[in-house]
């Protein structure tokens, strides 16, 4: 059985990690390259960095924060925001990326996850999913959760893995920041219909959803970000908390 993963999300504006609640409300959370080298020496599976305005501002992602974070860790390292050409991937590789994360672009032009795994391998593409349930069902976002389109989750969910990436990131914009526990449901559904990895993201309060996600929701990785930077779950202890409830993680 392969190991499930944990994996801290910096949400990057203007320099500085930030958390808020339902992709709002945003407050600091603290250094990005302290809280990166932190979590790769706490036992941290992988790190995912997300400079969450790129695309709203139509700018590029901060590659020297990128380069600064990628000396310090020694983990897997995710990034997304502001990608919208292979020259953007292939910059950010350079940085010291090791996969990226798209959601928008992918929305916007959904060639460019084929484009992406033809040149740099399907591992490098994570597509992530921002979505929301309505009495129509989920609808996807992009712009940072600020704009609905016609996307519905499990079709487009299904499109993305089709053309080739690697992972899909769902974050539940319902549950994001509200630390009740994540969208389980919907991930089974996502988990049991798609052939790559799922990782879970919105929702995480306390070491039992950790439990959750991975017995209920299926997934493959859970990533989350207040919980951690605030210091409310510290990595080594919700791995020790998971082995304990018989579910495989690697342990420092």
């Amino acid at each position: 059985m392969l190991a499930k993963r944990i994996i801290p999300c910096l949400d990057i504006k203007n320099g500085t990690t930030v958390k808020g609640t339902n992709f709002i409300h945003l407050q600091e959370a603290g250094d990005p390259v302290e809280l990166g080298k932190r979590y790769s020496e706490e036992g941290a599976d992988e790190l995912v960095f997300l400079d969450i305005t790129a695309s709203l501002e139509q700018r590029k992602t901060f590659t020297d924060l990128v380069k600064k974070i990628a000396a310090e860790i020694k983990i897997p390292f995710t990034v997304g925001g502001g990608i919208h050409t292979l020259e953007d991937v292939d910059r950010l590789l350079q940085a010291g990326a090791d996969k990226i994360s798209i959601n928008s672009s992918a929305i916007k032009r959904p060639e460019l996850i084929e484009e992406i795994a033809a040149h740099f391998g399907s591992q490098v593409c994570v597509v992530a999913v921002d979505a929301a349930c309505s009495a129509e069902g989920w609808k996807c976002y992009l712009n940072g959760g600020r704009v609905e389109t016609n996307k519905e989750l499990f079709t487009w969910a299904k499109e993305v893995a089709d053309r080739g990436a690697g992972e899909l990131l769902f974050t539940s914009m319902d549950h994001d920041g509200t630390k009740q526990g994540f969208a389980n449901q919907a991930l089974a559904q996502l988990s049991s219909n798609l052939p790559i990895p799922i990782i879970a993201s919105g929702g995480a309060g306390k070491k039992e959803d950790f439990r959750d996600v991975f017995t209920q929701g299926k997934a493959d990785a859970a990533l989350a970000a207040s919980v951690f930077h605030f210091g409310e779950i510290p990595i080594p202890k919700l791995k020790l908390y998971l082995c304990e409830q018989n579910i495989t993680v690697r342990t420092v």
